[in-house]
């Protein structure tokens, strides 16, 4: 049942541009190729993956950064200071990042970062944040503290202990985040379509949605073969990090 939608999106991908869709064997497309050449050259959709690929590893890695020292810092140090912080940022958790986009489009604007994409990369770690923090610090609490103890006896300090003991023994951790926002980054629009006007920043979503509004309803094929092109990469990454996107799941689903 899951298979149908993507079964009926080939199949309307690779028909002939002539062929209506309920005429014939609906089961069988017309294995038209040029339909893949025409979405890539007229949907730009190319730079567009491009776009999303940098803003997607952009976010992860400042966010892991961040989010990890944050959490490490909470979980090691049980202040009042830090369990402040802590539920100031559990209760973002809670506000809809849509809800910000007005004051975050002005201060975008102050900063010159509107149209950017080291702006858009600020944007979504500032909403992804947050999810790190929670993530980091829950795994981090369940590390017995005798590795800190030991690392510190070999002259590690606090930023060397994170890194070099910590962060690599919390690498579920690291998968679970990825899991849980990777994917939701990659497919931002709501943030997206404010924070990135111009064709050539546009992401994968808005590249899709002014094509198809440009061709919606006339060309179906060269819509189909677009949105295939834009879901191979995800579907390539999902295969190859198969294994330790199920470990980090279920350790994850253990671990909350």
């Amino acid at each position: 049942m899951c298979l149908i939608p993507f079964y009926v999106l080939l199949v309307l991908a690779l028909n002939s541009p002539e062929r209506v869709f309920y005429e014939g064997n609906i089961f069988v497309p017309d294995f038209c190729w040029q339909n893949f050449i025409d979405a890539w050259s007229k949907s730009k959709i190319g730079m567009a993956m491009l776009n999303s690929a940098i803003i997607t590893a952009g976010t992860l890695g400042l966010t892991i950064m961040t989010g990890g020292l944050a959490g490490y810092a909470i979980a090691r140090h049980n202040t009042r200071y830090n369990k402040f912080v802590f539920g100031l940022l559990l209760s973002c958790m809670m506000i809809p990042g849509i809800i910000n986009t007005v004051p975050l489009y002005t201060l975008m604007r102050k900063i010159n970062a509107v149209n950017t994409l080291w702006g858009m990369i600020l944007v979504c770690s500032t909403l992804a944040l947050p999810s790190a923090v929670f993530i980091y610090a829950t795994f981090i609490r369940a590390l017995p503290k005798e590795l800190d103890e030991a690392a510190a006896l070999d002259g590690c300090t606090g930023f060397s202990t994170f890194w070099r003991v910590i962060f690599p023994a919390i690498k579920p951790a690291t998968a679970s985040f990825i899991i849980l926002n990777g994917f939701g980054i990659w497919n931002n629009y709501a943030q997206a379509v404010f924070f990135l006007q111009s064709r050539s920043k546009q992401n994968i979503p808005q590249a899709l949605s002014v094509f198809f509004q440009q061709f919606g309803g006339a060309k179906w094929h060269l819509m189909a073969s677009t949105a295939v092109i834009a879901v191979i990469p995800v579907i390539i990454i999902f295969l190859v990090f198969q294994k330790q996107f199920i470990q980090g799941l279920t350790d994850g689903a253990l671990k909350g």
